[in-house]
């Protein structure tokens, strides 16, 4: 059961930026701090820190696997001891894993669990995307609803009234779902996206 296609290309993205821009950024943190010889003892340890974390997410996220419990038992350890981006991450792959599993109360706990991981505001949403998208498939409309609100950002707009237009119809609300979805298809940061929401309201009765 696949309820990660619309946002699968922003994980990537995501995960490419951690990959090509960590030891960059790190330099920086350290360069950044002169002569302060304190400062730049505490900023290399948290340098070596975020590298260390990079390579056991790395690691531990290319063992787990939705029928082996032990790999995922680490992974969720990994998810838990990690109050950062990696460990928010993570918890994206980790969820996918248990949906794979079929297993959609654990998706969502690993998703509310990447939430609490990070503060960056572009991973939050994405996370948030997820966990609504999830949250319909468990016939929960409203809390869907109530969790779009938490994505910010108008790069988000298009998969944020998709995904509305699919709380609201599940509602029985068409009128709703084909307001939600005539917003969306006007969007331009999708145009794919755009054309498929208006194929949903083509396809609605009313």
């Amino acid at each position: 059961m696949e309820i990660y296609e619309n946002e699968n290309e922003q994980l990537d993205a995501v995960k490419r930026f951690f990959a090509e821009n960590g030891k960059a950024l790190a330099v920086g943190v350290v360069l950044g701090i002169g002569a302060l010889v304190g400062w730049r003892f505490w900023n290399g340890s948290q340098v070596d820190s975020a590298r260390e974390s990079s390579l056991h997410y790395q690691n531990v996220m290319t063992d787990a696997r939705a029928d082996d419990p032990k790999t995922l038992s680490a992974a969720q350890q990994f998810v838990a001891q990690n109050q950062n981006s990696y460990g928010a991450l993570a918890a994206l792959e980790l969820a996918q894993r248990y949906v794979d599993k079929n297993d959609l109360a654990q998706a969502v706990q690993q998703l509310q669990q990447g939430i609490e991981n990070t503060k960056d505001e572009n991973l939050r949403s994405l996370i948030n995307l997820r966990l609504a998208r999830i949250q319909i498939q468990q016939k929960q409309a409203d809390a869907a609803l109530k969790t779009l609100e938490n994505v910010k950002g108008e790069n988000w707009s298009a998969m944020v009234a998709d995904l509305r237009g699919d709380a609201l119809l599940s509602k029985g609300d068409k009128q709703g779902a084909r307001d939600a979805w005539s917003k969306g298809a006007d969007d331009k940061n999708s145009p794919a996206l755009g054309d498929m929401m208006q194929m949903k309201i083509n396809n609605l009765s009313i």
